[in-house]
């Protein structure tokens, strides 16, 4: 997946200007798929330059003009396109998976302290998650279209959370007697 296939979601559910779409990033889309301010303006010109992406400037008192970016017809084409190609199963790439596997082999009281403040971490996210589910869709019964996808992520987000927070705990329940 490149940044344009997350940019041309995020549009299609609102069109919106580079700063609203590093703002959705900041609050749900930049969970699963980081970008950064930058990356985000950069890949939008490029979309505009090539087809993909329509822009109204939009006037604005006090402050510069701006554009408001919204998929063109070519832009939901290759979203289309892209949706509908079979994807490679996700690889499992960890950090935590390797300190674990090789904990024996240095300091195990270091590790356990890093280890607390991840799952930590991941415990603050699971409850932002949840905030959020509680907040966006207290009535997931009466979900469809695209909000029941929204949902759907966010779920996969809360049992990913819920998986990170079990695996530590597992492990520092294992080694508690070292």
């Amino acid at each position: 997946m490149a940044l344009e296939h997350a940019l041309l979601v995020a549009l299609s559910e609102r069109p919106a200007s580079g700063l609203e779409l590093t703002r959705r990033f900041e609050k749900s889309l930049g969970f699963f798929w980081h970008a950064t301010h930058q990356q985000i303006y950069r890949v939008l010109a490029r979309m505009e330059a090539d087809g993909w992406v329509g822009v109204e400037v939009v006037e604005q008192e006090g402050r510069p003009d701006k554009k408001v970016h919204t998929p063109s017809t070519e832009g939901r084409r290759v979203l289309a396109e892209w949706l509908a190609t079979p994807m490679p199963m996700e690889t499992f790439r960890s950090e935590l998976a390797v300190k674990l596997r090789g904990a024996s082999y240095g300091d195990r009281a270091a590790l356990t302290a890093n280890l607390l403040a991840a799952r930590a971490d991941h415990a603050t996210r699971l409850a932002h998650y949840e905030e959020l589910e509680r907040e966006q869709f207290p009535d997931p019964a009466g979900l469809d279209g695209a909000a029941l996808d929204q949902w759907l992520v966010l779920r996969g987000g809360i049992r990913l959370e819920r998986f990170w927070i079990d695996w530590i705990t597992d492990y520092l329940h294992a080694h508690a007697k070292d």
